[in-house]
């Protein structure tokens, strides 16, 4: 058993030093590949009016907090952002738009951050077209074996002189 033994060691040895892990660069990389995957997903169920799928994205409970582009100031846990997001698909009449642009995803360990623009179309119900621009940031955390957002900002630019948001602003 001794020789077996020691030859079985050996061999596990051998093996495991054959089995390389990834560099820190390449675990950034393929973290940020899979937060890409996950805007995209979200992205397709945005379209789709879809809220399941866009929740999919966001912690579960109260990890969530929001700052949207419409009140309240912030909302806490995906519960209440569900209904906000099922609101604001109730306020379209036929299909949504949406495009990023100017993606930036910076990841470490544990926690990660996206950045960018987005652009919404589409046709309110009381026949209003929408064609506007907004600044995004989602904060992510890794929990478990996955990403998920956790915190999310939303927002416009304001010209200060009138108190307006400037909804007129374009790339």
């Amino acid at each position: 058993m001794g020789t077996r033994f020691f030859t079985f060691c050996a061999l596990c040895t051998l093996l495991g030093s054959c089995v390389k892990e990834p560099s820190r660069e390449e675990a950034a990389a393929r973290s940020a590949a899979e937060i890409r995957q996950l805007l995209g997903r979200w992205e397709t169920a945005f379209e789709r009016k879809d809220v399941d799928g866009v929740m999919s994205l966001y912690a579960p409970g109260n990890a969530l907090i929001a700052y949207d582009i419409v009140a309240p100031l912030q909302v806490k846990g995906t519960d209440a952002y569900r209904k906000g997001y099922a609101q604001f698909f109730a306020e379209f009449d036929g299909p949504i738009g949406v495009e990023r642009r100017d993606e930036h995803v910076e990841v470490g360990d544990n926690v990660a951050i996206a950045y960018g623009l987005e652009h919404v179309t589409g046709t309110l119900k009381d026949g209003t077209s929408v064609d506007r621009w907004t600044r995004y940031t989602e904060g992510f955390r890794r929990i478990g074996d996955r990403w998920y957002v956790v915190h999310e900002h939303i927002s416009v630019p304001v010209d200060f002189a009138t108190g307006e948001a400037r909804l007129d602003l374009r790339p």
